[in-house]
């Protein structure tokens, strides 16, 4: 059985969520690594729109990250991950904390408008995880996977900042993810993909 195509790059946040999912539900891909300078034919011969990640799987064509973990996870969940989806969350997320996100860490002028334009949202996450461990109850599951990985982008644009903040229980979460083999496992490095090499294989067996 041909196995899904993903179409990656490792230190993009959107192809990072979608590594989480797949390596949560036990799929097993063909990884093809892209340099976003440099982008494979075949990738844009799948997905005109360019970007990563794509996954190519029985005839599909999913390419939108959060769409590929619910793919994922609908195929197979045994960690529970969907118990714990929060739409609302990812869709503020992913549309004004990301505008935000991307000004402050892109834009010189607008940075420090556009970083204290996400404390209220970030104060939110903070108030949730002084409730309770994981931004959707007692365990890891879709919300925080969703979202750590942006949290962390917006964390290292400047990390003595984002320490410096008022958010001890965020910290605390960011620093847990960080610190897990879930996210090593997602980061280990592979070479760029090239039409005719040997196939990788992702979660690595």
């Amino acid at each position: 059985m041909t196995k899904p195509i993903l179409y990656s790059f490792r230190r993009c946040p959107y192809a990072m969520r979608a590594r989480l999912a797949l390596a949560s539900a036990g799929i097993t891909v063909e990884l093809r690594e892209i340099l976003l300078r440099d982008k494979a034919p075949a990738l844009l011969a799948a997905s005109p729109k360019a970007t990563v990640p794509v996954l190519l799987a029985g005839g599909q064509v999913i390419e939108e990250s959060y769409d590929i973990m619910l793919w994922a996870l609908g195929e197979n969940d045994p960690d529970g991950w969907l118990k714990g989806r929060d739409d609302a969350l990812i869709e503020t997320l992913d549309g004004p904390f990301k505008t935000a996100l991307d000004c402050y860490k892109y834009n010189k002028e607008g940075a420090t408008a556009a970083r204290e334009s996400t404390a209220e949202f970030l104060q939110g996450l903070d108030a949730t995880l002084a409730r309770q461990p994981f931004l959707s109850g007692a365990q890891f599951s879709l919300a925080d996977a969703a979202s750590a990985t942006f949290i962390r982008q917006f964390a290292n644009v400047d990390r003595a900042w984002f320490d410096a903040q008022p958010w001890p229980h965020l910290h605390t979460w960011l620093e847990n993810f960080l610190a897990s083999s879930r996210f090593e496992a997602i980061m280990r490095k592979y070479p760029k993909w090239h039409a005719g090499d040997p196939a990788t294989l992702f979660p690595e067996p």
